[in-house]
C-alpha cells in the first residue's frame, strides 16, 4: 500500500442490519469487514457513496452530528437502537462540493440527512471505534454509469488528503432472487461477476476498462443481477476516484447465498 494515497473499497454491505446481527448467511462478510478495518491505517476521514441515497446533483451531508437512518423494516428491535457517534465533517463537504462544481457538477450540502445503513453498518464493522469523521455522498438519480465515474474523478484528489473511499452496494442485487432462489442460478451469478473481474484486469487501459464497466449491462445476465443498479454504481465510483491503480479482488463469497465481490486499490 502505498503512504501517500488512501484506499479506495468498493465493499458489500449486505441485507438491512445483518452483518451486525450475527445472521448465518452474513458471517464470512461480518468477518471480511472487520478483519479488513484491523489492517487499515486512521484515516483523516471517511467519505462512503451508498446504494441507499439517490439525488438529481451530487448531495454531500453536511452536518456536525449525522442521525443514523434505520431504513429497513421487520428486523430484531436491537436494530433500529444502533449508535455510531462518529462526527460529520462539514468543512469536507465544502471542499468536496467545491471541487465537484469544478467538475461541472452542481454539488449540494444536505444539512439535514443522516446516514443510512449503507454507510453505518459496514463502517460498525471496518471502524467501530467511531473516531474519525464520516460524510456521505449521493449517487446520481440518472443512474449513468458514465456519469458515476467521472464523479469518481472529481473525487480522486481526497485520496492524497488521506480520506478513505467506500463505495458500499452488493455486486448482486436482486430482492426476488435472495427470496426464491431458483430465480437466479449461481452460475449466472459467477459469469455476472466474472465480467467484473474481467473489466477491472489491470492489462487493459484505464479507458478499456471505463468502456466496459459503463458497458456493464453487455455483463451475462446483466439485468438478472440487477434489475435496477444503484447497488452496482458505487463501484464505478470507486473506479473513477482510484483512476491510475490497480483493482485488487478482496473478497468473492456467498452472502445470503449469493456470490459478491469487493474490490480495493491501493496504490
Amino acid at each position: 500500500m502505498s503512504s501517500s494515497l488512501a484506499p479506495v473499497f468498493y465493499l458489500p454491505h449486505g441485507g438491512g442490519p445483518l452483518p451486525l446481527l450475527a445472521d448465518p448467511h452474513h458471517l464470512a462478510l461480518t468477518q471480511f469487514l472487520t478483519e479488513l478495518g484491523d489492517t487499515l491505517a486512521t484515516p483523516a476521514a471517511i467519505l462512503v457513496i451508498s446504494a441507499h441515497w439517490e439525488n438529481a446533483q451530487p448531495a454531500l451531508t453536511a452536518t456536525k452530528s449525522p442521525a443514523l437512518l434505520f431504513d429497513y423494516s421487520g428486523f430484531p428491535p436491537e436494530s433500529y437502537q444502533y449508535r455510531y457517534p462518529a462526527p460529520g465533517a462539514p468543512a469536507l463537504a465544502n471542499e468536496i462540493a467545491a471541487a465537484l462544481q469544478q467538475h461541472g457538477f452542481a454539488a449540494q450540502l444536505d444539512n439535514n440527512r443522516g446516514w443510512d445503513h449503507g454507510v453505518f453498518v459496514p463502517l460498525m464493522l471496518l471502524r467501530p471505534q467511531a473516531d474519525v469523521p464520516v460524510l456521505q455522498l449521493s449517487l446520481l438519480k440518472s443512474l449513468d454509469p458514465m456519469q458515476h465515474i467521472a464523479l469518481g474523478e472529481a473525487i480522486a484528489f481526497l485520496r492524497q488528503k488521506n480520506v478513505l473511499i467506500i463505495g458500499s452496494g452488493m455486486s448482486f442485487h436482486n430482492m426476488r432472487a435472495f427470496f426464491q432462489p431458483d430465480l437466479v442460478s449461481l452460475p449466472q451469478v459467477a459469469a455476472f461477476n466474472q465480467y467484473l473481474i474481467d473489466s477491472l484486469n489491470s492489462v487493459l487501459s484505464y479507458d478499456e476498462q471505463a468502456t466496459r464497466l459503463s458497458a456493464w449491462l453487455d455483463a451475462p445476465y446483466a439485468r438478472l443481477m440487477h434489475p435496477r443498479e444503484e447497488h452496482l454504481l458505487p463501484l464505478h465510483v470507486c473506479f473513477g476516484a482510484a483512476k491510475g491503480s490497480r483493482a485488487k479482488l478482496l473478497f468473492q463469497h456467498e452472502v445470503i447465498q449469493r456470490e459478491v465481490l469487493a474490490f480495493g486499490w491501493f496504490d
